[in-house]
Order: structure tokens, then sequence, then C-alpha cells
């Protein structure tokens, strides 16, 4: 006998995914009978992908390159994904005659969640390094928890501009700032969100000093486990949010909206070490 339902990530590459130990891990907790796999699929392929799916499915995870390009296909998209522009989930839901495709961004909530792991939860002054999709998305989880002016710290502000217009549908009014200024905003900060590659954050890490830093950094890279720049943060005396957990909360929101169920974090959460 088959499964009763199935879902999968969708990317390409997918092969360092771990979107399948956490979903995996929450269906045995729930006692659900379902499948979680990773499926290696293009930009190009998507819509063939989507066409084909059928009311055994309950939804899908999607990563880079798809998470703008699945927009189109979807029949609804909720209001937070909307304004930043970008899905990473797709819910599958079977009305009479035919298959209702909503599409949401549960990214928000993975940084939302992970920033008060480490201890915030309201701030006014925020940083994000960065302006690509997940740069959007910590926009918009900063907004959230009330940062309405964030410092956004890019090397090419004309590479930022999915993040501008989205920071204008939300009322945020974004400043940008050059790498070289991001020292000076880390002290005034009290959450900071880097979304660079573990290299670039590298070259921040040297230009951190000794003096206690207030903030909390989330670093949403989970490869290396440790950054550079998360580790000369936590040597400085600030508090270091590690990528892991923000994958980890919005896989759950993933799993509660697919499966109607709230998600089991903590078994999710003893997977994900497991698999680290």
């Amino acid at each position: 006998m088959g499964a009763d339902r199935r879902a999968g990530v969708l990317g390409h590459p997918i092969a360092h995914s771990l979107s399948p130990v956490l979903h995996r891990a929450a269906y045995r907790e729930l006692g659900l009978d379902w499948e979680y796999d990773a499926y290696d699929v293009a930009e190009g392929d998507l819509p063939a992908f989507v066409d084909a799916l059928d009311p055994a499915w309950a939804g899908l995870s999607l990563t880079m390159p798809l998470k703008v390009a699945a927009m189109p296909l979807v029949d609804f998209i909720e209001p937070m994904a909307k304004l930043v522009g970008a899905i990473n989930t797709v819910v599958v839901q079977p009305v009479t005659g035919h298959l209702q495709l909503v599409g949401a961004n549960t990214d928000v909530h993975g940084v939302v969640m992970a920033l008060a792991e480490g201890g915030v939860h309201r701030a006014e002054r925020g940083v994000i390094l960065g302006g690509g999709a997940t740069a959007t998305s910590a926009l918009a989880a900063l907004g959230r928890i009330g940062v309405t002016r964030p410092a956004v710290v890019v090397r090419n502000r004309a590479r930022a501009g999915g993040l501008l217009r989205a920071a204008t549908k939300m009322g945020v009014e974004p400043r940008f700032f050059g790498l070289e200024q991001a020292p000076e905003l880390f002290a005034d900060a009290q959450a900071v969100v880097s979304t660079v590659p573990a290299d670039a954050g590298a070259t921040l890490a040297s230009a951190l000093t000794t003096a206690p830093l207030g903030a909390v950094l989330l670093d949403a890279v989970y490869s290396p486990l440790d950054t550079p720049l998360g580790m000369a943060w936590e040597r400085a005396g600030g508090t270091f949010v590690r990528g892991p957990r923000m994958l980890l909360h919005q896989a759950a929101e993933q799993v509660r909206l697919m499966t109607g169920r709230d998600a089991p974090v903590e078994a999710m959460a003893r997977a994900l070490e497991r698999a680290l």
C-alpha cells in the first residue's frame, strides 16, 4: 500500500537540501504515512511538474531558482508572499473538479522565530547583509518585529531592485550602505541578518572588535554551520543564531500549512542536528 499523501522539495541543484530530513521527521512524529522527496527541477521544467500534480500531493517546498518562477503557476498568493515577491511553499488543495494551488512564503516566519530564539522579539534598529531574495524575506521579518528603517549593506545597490520594490509595498524605508560601513552599523543594531555567502561574511568578521555587541546575529548560511562572521560575532560578545534554526522554523510552518496540524518542532530539530 502506498503512502496517504506526498510532498517534496523542488530546486536545482537539490542534493544538498535538508528539507526531506525535517519533513520526514515531522510526519513520523505526527503519525502520518506521507512521502517527502527531493526533486531536481530547473526553472524551465517547473510548469510541466506543476501540471502533473494530482490529488495525492499535499504541497511543495521551493528553493532556488524557483521561488519567483512559481508565482504565475499558482491560483492564489498569500499577502506576505505577494509583498516579498517570492514563494517557497505551494499548498495543494483538492477542490471539486480540480486542484487549487496556494503560494506562501515561510522564510519570513523562519527569520522571525530564529531571531526570537536569540532573544529579539521587538526591535527598532536592524541591519541586513545582502540584497537578494533571502534579504527581502529578512526585510519583511524585521518589519514584522518593528524595524521600519533597516540598514541594508550591499556591494551593488543596482542588484537590490527586488528588495527595494518589496520595501515600497511594505511601507519600509531601507537605508543602503557599503560593506565598509557595516561595523559601525553593527554597534548600534539590535538585530542583524546576514544573507551573504560565508566568504563574504568573513571579510566583515575581521573588522569586528572585542567590544561587546548588543545585537543578535542570524546568519542564514548553514554550510559551514559556524561561519567566520558568526564565530567573530560570538568572540566580540554578541549572540549568534545559526542558519539551521531559520531552516527549521520555515520548514515547521510548511508542515503546518500542508498538514493542518502544529509541527513537532523539537522532533524536527533533533533530526536536523543528527543530519548536521
